[in-house]
């Protein structure tokens, strides 16, 4: 084929106009990650990245704005439990699901809709 695929670069969420101050509350503010600056091209379009480990998230302007209900970023993390009694005291729902064997995970929806996963491997 003559090409390889590396790594994950970057995920791409969608959010509405004038996301960016409630992504920054749930992203840096309640999950931890770190901001990061946009190129100064992009930065009028909108929206906001932030980075973890070696990967990035980005928070993407779309207009008309529809939340993926289905489609999901599963972020691997150590310690669930701290993070479901994290999230309960910042008031973030999440739901237990224990369909996947070897695996405990919980789904949380981000300010605008869209769904995450967050699961930790036996």
């Amino acid at each position: 084929m003559g090409f390889l695929l590396k790594k994950i670069d970057h995920i791409q969420l969608a959010a509405p106009k004038g996301c960016e101050e409630a992504a920054r509350e749930f992203f840096s503010g309640i999950l931890g990650l770190t901001e990061v600056e946009k190129p100064e091209e992009l930065k009028k379009r909108g929206g906001v990245w932030f980075e973890f480990g070696t990967f990035q998230l980005h928070i993407g302007v779309e207009e008309p704005f529809s939340p993926a209900k289905k489609a999901h970023p599963a972020f691997a993390i150590e310690n669930i439990e701290a993070l479901k009694k994290h999230l309960s005291k910042k008031d973030v729902p999440y739901t237990e699901d224990n369909n996947l064997p070897g695996a405990s995970r919980i789904h949380v929806n981000d300010p605008f809709g869209n769904r995450l996963e967050f699961l930790e491997w036996d």
